[in-house]
């Protein structure tokens, strides 16, 4: 077999089908939201969930300081936000980019409108090259929406994941 190309790399990968959530983080009194797509449960017991997450983003510089994050599951209806939380979130009061927010247990922002969400504890951090595959443990959560589908990736016309682009 032949070394797939870049192109066959990127058709492949993005065919995995991805939850698409905002990571909340928080460090002290700065804020964050990101878009996220690299989401999986990884443990039972303890009941753990993993996120990967771009070692250059505000994300992740917050989440390696404060050791915590949430994991906000948005109506799949309701898409316009990941645009918006793909760049650094703008914090005023208790909103991010307008939406409004509330401190969960360990302190990260939750999502007033995501239809669940959870609170974690960061038990283990890999740096696997471009990410980091942030393992947290639930310590709080709840349903908000238990009707609604949750938005995965392919309910918008993002793409992400495949090989590194220049100037990235």
């Amino acid at each position: 077999m032949a070394t797939p190309t870049d192109e066959t790399l990127n058709k492949v990968t993005f065919r995995i089908p991805n939850a698409l959530v905002l990571i909340g983080s928080r460090s002290g009194d700065e804020w964050n939201a990101m878009t996220a797509s690299w989401i999986t449960q990884v443990s039972m017991e303890p009941v753990l969930v993993g996120v990967g997450v771009d070692n250059t983003a505000v994300t992740h510089r917050l989440i390696s300081e404060s050791g915590v994050f949430t994991i906000n599951l948005w109506d799949n209806e309701d898409t316009k936000p990941f645009v918006k939380f793909s760049t650094p979130a703008e914090k005023d009061d208790m909103t991010l980019n307008e939406r409004p927010v509330v401190e969960a247990t360990t302190g990260a922002p939750v999502f007033e409108e995501a239809i669940a969400w959870m609170d974690l504890e960061v038990r283990s951090a890999i740096d696997f090259g471009t990410h980091t595959f942030f393992v947290g443990e639930i310590v709080d959560g709840a349903v908000n929406d238990e009707e609604t589908r949750a938005a995965a990736i392919s309910d918008t016309r993002m793409k992400y994941g495949g090989v590194k682009r220049g100037g990235h």
